[in-house]
C-alpha cells in the first residue's frame, strides 16, 4: 500500500509553520528529507527552514506531493481537513497535537482527525517532544517517541522517520491508545517521582541515624543535652551524605548499560525496563544532588555566623556583668562564673 517511488517517498509534507512545524521541518531536512509546508496563507507564512524544496504551497497541493503528511496544528482547526479528504485519502497523518488540560474534549485529537478522515491512515506520535528537543537533537528522556494507530504498515512508515532522526520508537498499539498519549505532557513532572522518593528516603534515614548517633547516645551516655544542634549541625551532616549517594546514583546507570553491552556485543539491544527507568530519570538526580550540596553551602555559611553571634551574646553579657560588679562592688552576681 505504501510502495512508492523514491522521490515521493523522500517528500514529506507538513501542515503548519509554528515553532513545531518549523522545527520538525529543519530536523527533517538535516536527516536528508525533502520538505513541504501546506499553510493557509501560502505566501505570509514567515521564514521557513532553509532547503525547503518548495517554500510553502496551498494544504491542497502540498497534500498530493506526499505520501506522509504531519499535522501541525491545534484540533479547533482541524475542520478545514474535512475539505481534503480526496486529496488525504490513502496518506498517513501524524497527529501531533496536545490539548491544554485533560478530558478537554470528548474523544482524542487522533481519533477526532481519523473520523473526519476515514481515509487516510491516522497515526498519534512525536507530540511528546518539544521544538527545543527536536531542533537540538534527541538526549535522555526526549529521545523517546511514542506512537499508537490502527495500521501498522503506517506506524512503521512513521517509526522509520522516528528511527532515522535518532529518537527511540515506543508502540503503544491501536489508535485507542491515543488519548493517553495526549495525557503525556500534562503530567506534572513524571520523572520526579522515582528522585524525589529516593531523596526523601535517603534523608530521613541518615537523619534519624544521626539523631541516635549524636543526640540521643550523648544524652543517655553522658547526660548531656545537644538536641540544639538538630537544625542546623547535625542536618549539615546528612545533605552532603545524601548529595553524594544521590550523585552516585546518576553515574552508576550509565556504568551499568556500558558493561551490560560489552556483555552484549552490540549497543542497540533495548536495556531493561528497570534500568531504561532508571537512565532516564539521572537529569534529576543530578539536580537534587546539586540542590543538596547547595544546601550544604549554605548551612556550612550559617554555621560559623552563628558562632560568631553565640560569641558576641556572650560577651556583651559578661561585660554587663563586669560593670555591674564595679558599680555594687565586688559580689558575684554569677557565681558559676566566679568559680571559673
Amino acid at each position: 500500500m505504501y510502495s512508492t517511488s523514491a522521490t515521493e517517498q523522500d517528500m514529506l509534507c507538513i501542515f503548519g509553520t509554528g515553532d513545531l512545524g518549523r522545527s520538525l521541518g529543519q530536523r527533517l531536512l538535516q536527516t536528508g528529507y525533502r520538505v513541504v509546508y501546506g499553510s493557509r496563507r501560502p505566501q505570509s507564512c514567515g521564514l521557513l527552514p532553509p532547503g525547503t524544496q518548495v517554500q510553502s504551497m496551498n494544504h491542497e497541493a502540498a497534500a498530493q506531493s506526499a505520501r506522509l503528511v504531519f499535522i501541525c496544528i491545534h484540533r479547533e482547526n482541524y475542520d478545514f481537513l474535512e475539505t481534503l479528504a480526496t486529496q488525504l485519502k490513502g496518506k498517513v497523518l501524524v497527529d501531533v497535537s496536545n490539548n491544554l488540560k485533560k478530558n478537554l474534549y470528548p474523544e482524542a485529537n487522533a481519533e477526532y482527525l481519523q473520523r473526519l478522515i476515514p481515509g487516510a491512515q491516522v497515526v498519534k506520535g512525536f507530540n511528546t517532544l518539544s521544538a527545543w528537543a527536536l531542533q537540538n537533537g534527541p538526549s535522555d528522556a526526549n529521545r523517546q517517541v511514542y506512537l499508537c494507530g490502527n495500521s501498522a504498515e503506517a506506524k512503521q512508515a512513521v517509526a522509520d522517520v522516528a528511527t532515522k532522526l535518532g529518537f527511540t520508537v515506543l508502540d503503544r498499539g491501536s489508535l485507542s491508545a491515543a488519548r493517553e498519549l495526549e495525557d503525556f505532557p500534562l503530567q506534572l513532572f513524571p520523572e520526579w517521582r522515582l528522585p524525589m522518593q529516593l531523596t526523601i528516603g535517603l534523608t530521613a534515614f541518615f537523619f534519624i541515624y544521626v539523631v541516635i548517633r549524636d543526640v540521643i547516645y550523648a544524652y543517655v551516655k553522658d547526660n548531656k543535652d545537644i538536641s540544639f544542634r538538630i537544625m542546623v549541625s547535625l542536618a549539615n551532616k546528612v545533605f552532603p551524605t545524601v548529595s553524594l549517594v544521590m550523585l552516585s546514583l546518576c553515574y552508576l546507570p550509565g556504568v551499568i548499560a556500558a558493561f551490560l553491552q560489552l556483555y552484549r556485543g552490540t549497543k542497540y539491544k533495548r536495556f531493561p525496563d528497570w534500568l531504561d527507568r532508571w537512565m532516564l530519570c539521572r537529569k534529576q538526580l543530578g539536580l537534587v544532588a546539586l540542590a543538596l550540596a547547595s544546601l550544604h553551602v549554605l548551612y556550612t555559611l550559617i554555621i560559623p555566623i552563628r558562632y560568631y553571634v553565640r560569641y558576641r551574646l556572650a560577651a556583651n553579657t559578661i561585660s554587663q556583668v563586669r560593670q555591674l560588679e564595679n558599680i555594687f562592688g565586688n559580689t558575684c552576681l554569677i557565681p558559676s562564673f566566679c568559680k571559673q
